[in-house]
């Protein structure tokens, strides 16, 4: 009995210790502020938050304010801006994409067939009788013994390519259902430019990409974001864009080849098929020159103020384009207005924790997400701490209203030790660890945390769980697919008072968790065994 009554005293005092770090490693985490940044960020008057319009300028001034307000210092110097030089080109298509076969000929219609842009900052570019030439996934990647490209010239050429890598169709190539970079359309485009290559068309097809073809024609009918670098065209391909999965099958009755060539080239030893079609494209083009900005403030750290956790979201979202059912705001509330306030909302309980942090807190808000990852690339080129001094990035991305869950999603699980600290908070909270949903979307490519992996920062991305403690795992799998479907990249991903926060509230609980426990260690994670980004950290 006495036994008992001591390990029932003992656990008493377990559960009391854990409920009181609970208590104080989540200061002021309520929600409160997260939904009065979130309604403002995402209201009509901020216009979709898209770089170089009235949206940013009333976006960043309101981010500096809300970093004052609490008390931060500037981040950058005596600045909380850290400036992103870029460019912005509109390219419209002076006409059709003509198709030439050798006896007939087709025109493809913008945005309901292809959609098209170039980076290259000229008043006009021509694709002129432009050899069409299908090289498959457009990947070379001799770890995995794979190149579309070999013994191929495509110099001057156009190559139309499939979206994602071959792991989708055969899960004993690359990393299989998990996406690889090889897999995203930024690859395609850089691999299509090094070969030299006059123009790149990806084939779109919905599952592939994970994303509607609406979601492209959105994107395209907008101007398009660059950094501006210094040579004043970039490595890139003159003319970039995408077919609809219809417009490709014309492309391929045309060229009088089977869409059986979409399977055959996910087989190792494919080769690529000319398809004795010629394209012309001709695109008229303004570009504005101007800079963007990231925001930053900082935390500075009690006893090591030189290393840093840095809490990553970005401000920015796609503005106003092509009405749909009469509304031309893209709000981007989830995407990522969410982001934004939940990192303003942690910003404030680390200023209330009664314990100051051992190192310094960055609070990075990055620009031009949306149009390839650009102000964390450039973040991550000029970094404000080095990045040898910093300690892991936490990236928030598109937190969903769905209410409690008894898991959290960590994209790209397995790449690095911050799943170890995730797994522990979340244990706290009685809540389990899962690998992201759909893993051959890529979307561990698709955010800001990547530009920090890429340089060897350790970098977290969590999305919100699916287990909903009220509905289950079904309803919650279901609400994600029809938020991806219906919302995402849409008018439609709007603030409203009826969002349960309840889910939101306990992963910006957890987030501050692990930001907490990192910011007072002195030891530094890694990457696991098998990460592409390894190497790159222990140099």
């Amino acid at each position: 009995m006495q036994n008992r009554l001591i390990l029932l005293t003992l656990s008493s005092l377990l559960i009391l210790s854990a409920t009181s770090f609970a208590q104080t490693s989540n200061p002021a985490i309520d929600g409160s502020a997260f939904t009065r940044h979130v309604r403002t960020l995402a209201s009509d008057a901020f216009e979709g938050r898209k770089p170089f319009t009235p949206g940013e300028t009333k976006t960043i001034e309101y981010l500096k304010s809300e970093f004052e307000k609490l008390g931060l210092q500037p981040g950058n110097g005596k600045s909380y801006f850290q400036d992103v030089p870029m460019v912005n080109i509109t390219s419209v298509p002076a006409g059709p994409l003509v198709l030439r076969g050798k006896t007939e000929s087709t025109s493809l219609q913008p945005l309901t067939d292809f959609v098209a842009t170039t980076p290259h900052r000229q008043d006009q570019v021509k694709v002129t009788d432009s050899e069409v030439v299908f090289v498959g996934y457009g990947i070379v990647a001799p770890e995995y013994g794979w190149n579309d490209y070999a013994g191929l010239d495509v110099k001057g050429k156009t190559v139309v390519v499939l979206v994602s890598d071959p792991g989708s169709v055969d899960s004993s190539l690359f990393k299989g259902n998990t996406m690889t970079y090889y897999g995203r359309w930024i690859y395609k485009y850089e691999e299509a430019a090094r070969q030299g290559a006059a123009g790149v068309l990806i084939i779109h097809e919905s599952r592939a990409a994970s994303y509607g073809w609406a979601v492209v024609r959105s994107s395209f009918s907008k101007s398009k974001l660059y950094l501006n670098t210094n040579a004043s065209n970039p490595p890139r391909a003159l003319m970039e864009g995408w077919l609809s999965l219809d417009a490709a099958k014309k492309l391929f009755k045309l060229a009088g080849l089977s869409t059986e060539l979409f399977r055959e080239a996910g087989q190792k030893g494919f080769k690529a098929v000319p398809m004795g079609v010629q394209a012309s494209l001709v695109l008229n083009n303004t570009s504005e020159q101007s800079v963007s900005r990231n925001v930053l403030a900082v935390l500075p750290g009690a006893t090591r103020p030189d290393e840093v956790v840095v809490y990553s979201a970005h401000w920015d979202h796609l503005g106003k384009g092509e009405p749909i059912k009469g509304d031309s705001i893209w709000n981007g509330a989830v995407d990522n207005a969410s982001g934004t306030a939940a990192v303003l909302e942690l910003a404030q309980a680390f200023t209330r924790a009664k314990q100051k942090p051992a190192r310094s807190i960055l609070f990075l808000i990055v620009t031009a997400e949306e149009g390839g990852l650009m102000g964390s690339e450039y973040y991550a080129a000029h970094p404000v701490f080095p990045l040898g001094k910093t300690v892991a990035d936490l990236n928030i991305d598109a937190l969903q209203p769905l209410g409690r869950a008894k898991d959290v999603l960590i994209v790209g699980k397995g790449q690095s030790d911050l799943d170890d600290y995730v797994a522990t908070a979340a244990a706290k909270q009685g809540r389990v660890t899962m690998g992201e949903l759909n893993p051959s979307a890529g979307s561990y490519f698709r955010s800001d945390h990547f530009n920090f992996a890429k340089v060897g920062v350790p970098s977290m991305y969590l999305k919100s769980g699916i287990n909903s403690v009220k509905n289950g795992p079904a309803w919650g799998k279901a609400q994600m697919e029809e938020y991806n479907l219906s919302r995402y990249h849409a008018p439609t991903d709007e603030y409203s008072p009826d969002w349960d926060l309840s889910g939101i509230i306990e992963d910006m609980k957890l987030l501050f968790d692990v930001g907490n426990r990192l910011s007072n260690e002195t030891s530094f994670p890694g990457w696991k065994t098998g990460s592409e980004f390894k190497a790159i950290r222990e140099k």
